[in-house]
């Protein structure tokens, strides 16, 4: 960033340093990014997390001495109330009266090296980078408990919670065009226009060498989502496709207000955090398809099934199987993934405004979302046979934990309160204990696709067949 030198720094008419970062960050408020001020054009490779982001520099001032005796009046944030009830995008409108004196300004944050109240150089690297709301803006982390805490008694009065939602596999699928196999080529003739991307789903985008499936259903479920949530996309794509995504699901801005976070604005690699989210953990649910990037917030996270639409999708995740392109084929509108996790969604908030006893600041949506996941098997006793390795300690075991989490009793021995046993292979001797017994015998996917769709799944669709060498 520069200065003109007509600017309001210096200017002899200047009020003070805070109706300059006001004027520049006018774009954070009205939801759009700074990367669509920079009108960047790069190539993006979608299939990919590991490309390097793009580095942004900002220019800095140092010539504000003269303003250092100046007061500053701003809106408190406490009275800001945007169309969606959030107070994040209006960062800079501080609730403080602050002398500009050096002597006496906390530097709550600073602005390309400026403090956003007074204008003196800050040399401090403490706190977080917020450069999706604005480049080369860093809070402090008072500044940044101070901000929570507003936004979040804000968006409790609207009765809303924070959506964090990743991207590819997710809420879209995407692959590069050379990619594309024999069986795909039909796709290029039945892509959607990029004229009015609200009514399609299929796009290709020639100019990043790409094409993208947007999920079924994802228009409707961002749509009664925004209803109940301040939502934010987080993906560990680079910024240029992060921005590009989001115009094809939300070309109004009606949903994210440039609240779009890629892997350049996190501070840890291959990691997602919410220390860049602007809403206290507490009130934060989360939709990924990778657990591993989240393993900060577990607690927060519900795990989604992945969409793999292209053929390159499957390959990246070693699945030897036809994807839904190839199969010319798609996911269920009111049947998949999206459709069933937005029936979840509507649960969680239901019983947090409206089934809990405690203050409702006191609210944390992470105990909610262990009470409606524990409600998925709660009535299910399960035995596993020959589905941990020999000499593994079974209580250890990834599917025993999840089956423990979704509500079931797990146990190494049958008897008459057992209702499920769990293998691969129908001649085990449990499982023919289980066939003999009447009771359910169901391959470990049963257990993952309840886990999925936080529903418990008809048992039938989970056959167990036996082995060839039994």
């Amino acid at each position: 960033m520069s200065f003109a030198t007509d600017s309001p720094v210096h200017s002899s008419s200047s009020d003070d340093f805070a109706a300059l970062i006001d004027a520049e960050l006018e774009v954070g408020s009205s939801g759009s990014s700074p990367d669509e001020q920079d009108n960047e054009e790069e190539e993006v490779d979608a299939d990919s997390d590991d490309d390097n982001g793009d580095d942004e520099e900002d220019d800095s001032n140092d010539d504000l001495n003269d303003h250092r005796n100046k007061r500053c009046k701003t809106e408190k944030l406490d009275d800001l109330e945007g169309p969606q009830g959030s107070t994040s995008q209006g960062l800079i409108e501080e609730k403080l009266e602050v002398s500009l004196n050096k002597d006496t300004c906390t530097h709550p944050g600073s602005f390309g090296q400026m403090c956003i109240l007074c204008g003196q150089r800050v040399d401090d690297e403490s706190g977080v980078t917020f450069g999706y709301i604005h480049k080369g803006l860093r809070l402090g982390n008072d500044e940044i408990v101070r901000l929570r805490s507003t936004d979040m008694k804000n968006l409790l009065r609207h009765k809303k919670l924070y959506l964090v939602l990743d991207l590819d596999h997710t809420l879209l699928n995407s692959t590069q065009l050379n990619h594309l196999t024999a069986e795909e080529e039909y796709l290029k003739g039945q892509s959607d226009s990029l004229q009015d991307v609200s009514k399609g789903s299929l796009f290709m985008l020639e100019f990043m060498h790409m094409m993208t499936k947007l999920r079924p259903f994802v228009r409707t479920f961002l749509k009664e989502a925004s209803e109940m949530f301040e939502m934010y996309i987080y993906t560990m794509g680079d910024r240029p496709y992060a921005l590009e995504m989001a115009k094809l699901l939300d070309p109004k801005k009606e949903y994210f207000n440039g609240r779009v976070i890629s892997r350049d604005d996190g501070t840890l690699k291959h990691q997602k955090g919410l220390d860049v989210v602007l809403g206290q953990d507490s009130a934060v649910v989360i939709l990924d398809d990778t657990e591993n990037a989240w393993t900060k917030h577990k607690d927060n996270l519900i795990l989604m099934e992945r969409y793999h639409f292209f053929a390159s999708s499957c390959r990246q995740f070693g699945f030897d199987c036809k994807s839904l392109s190839q199969l010319k084929s798609d996911e269920s509108e009111p049947d998949g993934a999206l459709a069933s996790i937005l029936k979840i969604l509507r649960q969680i908030h239901l019983i947090f405004f409206d089934e809990l006893d405690s203050d409702l600041a006191s609210r944390d949506v992470r105990q909610v979302l262990k009470t409606v996941r524990k409600e998925v098997l709660k009535d299910c006793k399960i035995v596993f046979s020959r589905v941990f390795p020999t000499k593994f300690q079974p209580e250890n075991h990834l599917l025993w934990k999840m089956a423990e989490q979704l509500g079931a009793t797990c146990s190494t021995e049958t008897d008459s309160s057992v209702t499920h046993v769990v293998s691969m292979d129908a001649g085990t001797e449990k499982s023919r204990w289980a066939v003999k017994e009447n009771k359910f015998l169901v391959h470990p996917r049963w257990i993952e696709a309840a886990n999925f769709f936080w529903q418990k799944q008809p048992e039938e669709n989970f056959p167990v067949r036996q082995t060839k060498n039994q």
